[in-house]
């Protein structure tokens, strides 16, 4: 397999997904701090977003491996996709039956977007730029 060259991410890319990732997931947090909600169900929200993010990351990982020629078994694949999704769908399970308004509701699943979205780009641009400066080295 033929590997693609890999550039160095700009500052304003790598910029711009930090502050997305930070951004998503502090209003995220914060939303949860000042949500009327039981400790329950914050801490359900919260882990929702931690394993959301961690199998994002997970997944974005997992597909540059195979584009880069790196080994990934097809169990390791499908589970880092199945839980990207069942992340995704506890999200949407909690806040259809969340006795909160539909505007909360949007509020947290947009800053889950955000939040998930970002992280692989976090992620992008830490392998990039290890890439870039490995060849650097070389």
């Amino acid at each position: 397999m033929e590997r693609k060259q890999i550039n160095q991410p700009s500052a304003a890319f790598i910029a711009a997904s930090w502050t997305a990732f930070f951004i998503g997931t502090i209003a995220f947090i914060i939303g949860l701090w000042n949500a009327d909600m039981q400790l329950n169900e914050k801490g359900y929200y919260f882990t929702v977003l931690m394993f959301g993010l961690f199998s994002a990351i997970s997944v974005q990982k997992a597909v540059r491996d195979q584009l880069e020629g790196i080994p990934v078994t097809n169990l390791y694949y499908g589970i880092a996709w199945f839980v990207t999704l069942l992340s995704i769908v506890l999200l949407t399970v909690g806040l259809w039956n969340a006795e909160l308004q539909r505007s909360e509701k949007g509020f947290y699943a947009m800053s889950f977007v955000l939040s998930m979205f970002s992280a692989i780009a976090v992620q992008k641009n830490t392998r990039d730029m290890k890439t870039a400066k490995e060849k650097e080295l070389f």
